[in-house]
């Protein structure tokens, strides 16, 4: 690890909505702080939820594929998450949490483990088919394009994800 270990994580027995997501990045990495850079603002738009109730452990818990900070490829993108992390540690987490209600699997890492083999954007657009989860994109910068691309998402699957995290 480049930057040393720094497991991010939150875990909490009262927790109803787990986040599952791929690995911490750098601004993480220096705060300890889970989602605190420009793609957890733009996860909690989609939520449309105030960084108070993000944070709020007891109703929230956050569990990346990658605990620590994996590095950078040449292409000047993040390495992918660690892949000996989630087999160790995400089972015994999960033990921890039973009031989880919802879990939200955003990025392909997240969604291959707990789905399968599959494409992202057909888990995304069929997020009926399982109510207890729904399969997000990534919400860094890249997936501004494929938004545009995807109208869909805006106008279907945000609403519904909304709703699903109200309810909880």
């Amino acid at each position: 690890m480049p930057l040393g270990p720094r497991p991010v994580f939150r875990v909490s027995a009262t927790a109803k909505l787990l986040i599952i997501s791929q690995a911490p990045g750098t601004k993480v990495h220096e705060t300890g702080i889970p989602w605190n850079d420009a793609s957890g603002d733009r996860l909690r738009g989609w939520l449309n939820m105030d960084r108070d109730s993000f944070y709020d452990s007891s109703r929230i818990a956050i569990m990346p594929m990658g605990f620590c900070y994996p590095g950078r490829l040449p292409n000047g993108g993040d390495a992918p998450p660690r892949p000996e992390c989630a087999p160790a540690w995400h089972e015994s987490f999960l033990r921890l949490m039973p009031e989880i209600k919802l879990f939200l699997l955003i990025g392909s890492y997240a969604q291959a483990r707990y789905l399968g083999p599959g494409n992202m954007t057909d888990r995304v657009r069929n997020f009926a088919a399982n109510p207890k989860s729904f399969a997000l994109p990534h919400p860094s910068w890249r997936t501004i394009r494929w938004e545009k691309k995807n109208p869909w998402f805006t106008a279907e699957v945000l609403p519904a994800l909304r709703r699903a995290v109200a309810e909880i």
